[in-house]
């Protein structure tokens, strides 16, 4: 009797229930298929899982073997109670270390980690040099149109409407540039699919995300000029 992994069934018995089939090649002589279990990812998180037979012990010899258990006890106060427990079985059975699993899949994905890590430092610093961008933008726009904000301001416009004339401006600036930015993500993003794991290319609450979150880094950038400008001394402005 064996056990066989989603993979091995797809690939030997294409949709068709695959218990109780006869399996050849496996031990000695025909061995039945009596359950499917899921796919395991053992070399790598991002590599798709190969075909695999479980075989009981008893009909099997293995070089090594390992326990897995499942348990909501930490390490601590499990260890000691199992290993209690092997020996009782197998007096001969040598000291061995538990770890947690989750130990193991910490190992697997710190490279991928430490290089998101440092992606996302490097898009904090880009975040940031495109506010000052914007705001160095906007705010030497204000201080190019300081004589017309004074006359307009002058002849009746409100700071409301000074306000809102400096926040049109930004965010025409802000949608050229995320209008460029996004087509030229979705190249990026294209290129670098194979880097992405249980996420795809085109992941639209991401780009939606994004797009929002620049939107009010844009928003924020351009109001203290736009309060700035709206402040602005008709009299000064046109002496100046």
């Amino acid at each position: 009797m064996i056990l066989i992994n989603e993979a091995a069934a797809r690939r030997e018995w294409p949709g068709e229930d695959p218990v109780g089939k006869l399996a050849n090649g496996i031990g000695e002589g025909m061995t039945r298929v009596v359950g499917v279990v899921a796919d395991v990812r053992e070399s790598s998180v991002e590599s798709a899982s190969s075909p695999a037979v479980y075989v009981p012990i008893t009909q099997g010899q293995p070089d090594a073997v390992s326990l897995v258990v499942r348990s909501r006890l930490p390490v601590g106060v499990l260890a000691p109670a199992m290993l209690r427990t092997l020996r009782t079985m197998n007096p001969k059975q040598p000291a061995t270390e538990l770890q947690p699993l989750d130990s193991f899949v910490d190992r697997a994905t710190s490279p991928r980690r430490f290089v998101m890590v440092l992606v996302g430092i490097f898009a904090g610093f880009g975040l940031l040099l495109a506010s000052l961008g914007i705001y160095g933008v906007i705010a030497y726009s204000v201080a190019q149109r300081t004589r017309e904000i004074g006359i307009r301001m002058a002849l009746g416009a409100s700071a409301g409407t000074v306000q809102a004339s400096v926040m049109m401006k930004t965010m025409r600036l802000a949608v050229a540039g995320i209008a460029m930015g996004t087509a030229a993500s979705f190249v990026a993003a294209r290129a670098m699919a194979a880097l992405l794991f249980g996420t795809a290319a085109t992941d639209l609450p991401t780009y939606v995300g994004t797009v929002g979150l620049l939107g009010v880094v844009a928003l924020i950038a351009g109001y203290v000029p736009a309060l700035r400008a709206s402040r602005i001394d008709p009299a000064v402005a046109l002496r100046a």
